[in-house]
């Protein structure tokens, strides 16, 4: 499975944007999908992840502001991601779990920077 990131930027605080994750590859059942964050210094972070049946988790930290959704025909998560904070400041991985046969596997994205600063 590989994973393709994109969407992120420079953006003042209060602004939006969109992340989207289009995951490619054959033979694999994608089940969840989900963007994690890492800020310097900092360990890496679930932001937010959804099953292939639609249910969302939300970090605290997000929820009212970023909304994850997919489009399963194209393989695709998204994160909208509204009212932004410095805090949000992170590089942020696309993370897909993946079947294969009787076997799950993780996989990461190669991360897309977000910078929140006026």
């Amino acid at each position: 499975v590989q994973l393709q990131a994109s969407g992120g930027g420079l953006v003042q605080p209060g602004g939006s944007l969109r992340l989207s994750c289009a995951a490619s590859g054959s033979k694999f059942k994608i089940n969840a999908m989900g963007w994690y964050r890492q800020a310097p210094g900092k360990q890496r972070e679930l932001v937010a992840i959804i099953t292939s049946g639609g249910s969302t988790n939300y970090a605290d930290s997000v929820k009212g502001r970023f909304t994850i959704s997919r489009d399963n025909a194209k393989n695709t998560v998204y994160v909208q991601m509204n009212t932004l904070k410095s805090e949000d400041t992170a590089v942020y991985y696309c993370y897909v779990k993946a079947r294969w046969g009787p076997h799950e596997y993780d996989y990461w994205g190669q991360g897309t920077q977000v910078t929140v600063s006026s």
